[in-house]
């Protein structure tokens, strides 16, 4: 079940706000805790037994863990935790393409393949996984005291909203939320909430679902149709709507848990106004790249190396492992290693060429290289993903054999408009004050009148269109 369906939108979450208002305060999680499990269930009725059982294990393990006084036993059960974590993530995510390229390798020697049942990804699996590391990890610094309440931790772990596709949630920045939510729990912020949730099913359903049909029917042509405007307008088309497909998707998790009283962390910040791939790491997908930070690039040294080889070598392995992260296919580690060298190269020399040549020009150049990356992100197939980058700066506008919707270049010029839309410091201030919770009665009053009409928008395009993917749910 995802946010942007009739069955979620019409159905399951009526219900649960009705029943979780209807709710004493005292048994709110467990309202949440319940609907969550249906919720998950409903697309992975197998695989929600492999989430309560991990928690389940999780929950005692991290509890005995603080309780030991031996610095060997608490690492020790640090280390049964993440084998726990990480090789159900390996298991599920990364042995059909490990399988895949072992059996590959084994073939060109001429030797028989190993014999292997593909494997079923659980939905969301990524980002439970990486919470529940969160979780031990932070335990295991001191940075929290362990739950004593089982409830709670599987309030925090199951929690729908963020469930499958984040925000990647740190249990330290929502704990004193799990347990009271009163200083929350106000007109104010469910309202902001409305708006936000609103906002971001538009930008799912009307910008995200239009421009990626286009991209669709680009990529599935035969490389050899695929000039060089069809070449960037499918490379367009992905960039905008996977920004506008997971951003919305975001929006409407971080709504939905205002509205519950709960403030999860933004996870996205105009990352196509940035003017470097550094830049655009901070802005982009940002609660995870808090937790590579945290958790993997500080662990290697991060920046306090005594060389900067080893500070460029810190932040390849990063960006490589993010990639992979993503998906289990090499053009995510190709994505993930393009990332990391600009990065690098950025460190070297470019942040000093951006310098000079201004904001605007470095935005342009940042955008160029973000969507040549989003190639790489889209196409499994790297022959064809090759192709197409090759075309695009090849400017060959004789061979293409493509259709262009009659909706897309009015889907485009929005998500062209609401990328750039805060790029000056009025239009900015603009913006934060929608996503805000500090309305006047007038604005509250436009701020209601505009999110009802795009919830009755979004619901007619859902119901017109059979094209609703969401990017993010693989992962």
């Amino acid at each position: 079940m995802v946010f942007s369906s009739i069955t979620f939108l019409v159905y399951f979450l009526p219900i649960f706000l009705l029943a979780y208002h209807l709710t004493p305060n005292k048994f709110k999680n467990a309202c949440i805790l319940i609907f969550s499990i249906v919720f998950y269930a409903w697309g992975g009725p197998k695989f929600i037994f492999v989430i309560l059982g991990t928690t389940f294990l999780d929950f005692f393990l991290v509890n005995k863990m603080a309780e030991s006084k031996s610095g060997k036993a608490k690492k020790q059960l640090l280390v049964i935790s993440l084998l726990m974590n990480l090789g159900l993530l390996f298991y599920f995510k990364y042995s059909n393409f490990f399988i895949d390229n072992i059996n590959g390798a084994l073939g060109l020697a001429g030797v028989k393949e190993i014999s292997w049942l593909k494997i079923v990804l659980p939905i969301g699996i990524s980002f439970y996984t990486f919470e529940s590391v969160t979780y031990v990890v932070d335990v295991y610094r001191g940075v929290h005291k362990p739950l004593k309440n089982f409830w709670h931790y599987q309030t925090y772990i199951l929690l729908f909203p963020k469930l499958i596709a984040g925000p990647i949630v740190r249990y330290h920045d929502i704990a004193d939320q799990i347990t009271n939510r009163e200083k929350n729990y106000t007109a104010e912020v469910k309202l902001s909430g409305f708006y936000t949730f609103c906002i971001g099913l538009a930008k799912k359903v009307i910008i995200a679902n239009t421009i990626g049909a286009q991209a669709d029917d680009v990529f599935k042509l035969d490389i050899n149709q695929i000039d060089s405007a069809a070449a960037w307008v499918g490379a367009i088309a992905y960039t905008f709507q996977i920004y506008f497909d997971f951003s919305g998707y975001s929006d409407m998790a971080i709504g939905l848990c205002k509205i519950m009283g709960i403030r999860l962390p933004e996870n996205f910040n105009n990352p196509y106004l940035s003017s470097s791939i550094t830049e655009f790491w901070r802005r982009w997908h940002m609660t995870l790249g808090s937790w590579m930070k945290n958790y993997l690039y500080i662990p290697l040294g991060g920046n306090k190396v005594d060389s900067n080889f080893k500070l460029y070598r810190n932040l390849f392995i990063v960006f490589l492992l993010s990639g992979l992260w993503h998906g289990a296919s090499w053009n995510f580690i190709i994505w993930g290693a393009f990332h990391g060298l600009f990065l690098v190269l950025e460190r070297l020399f470019l942040l000093k060429v951006y310098d000079k040549t201004g904001k605007i020009i470095s935005t342009l150049l940042t955008f160029l290289i973000v969507v040549v990356g989003w190639v790489y992100f889209r196409l499994e197939n790297l022959e064809q993903a090759n192709h197409v980058v090759k075309t695009m700066f090849s400017f060959n506008f004789t061979d293409g054999k493509f259709a262009l919707h009659n909706d897309f270049f009015f889907s485009l010029s929005l998500a062209v408009f609401f990328s750039f839309f805060a790029f000056i410091p009025f239009t900015k201030n603009l913006q934060t004050k929608v996503y805000g919770e500090n309305h006047t009665t007038l604005s509250n009053t436009i701020m209601v009148s505009v999110s009802i009409l795009l919830f009755y928008i979004s619901l007619s395009y859902i119901a017109a269109l059979d094209f609703n993917p969401f990017i993010y749910f693989r992962f």
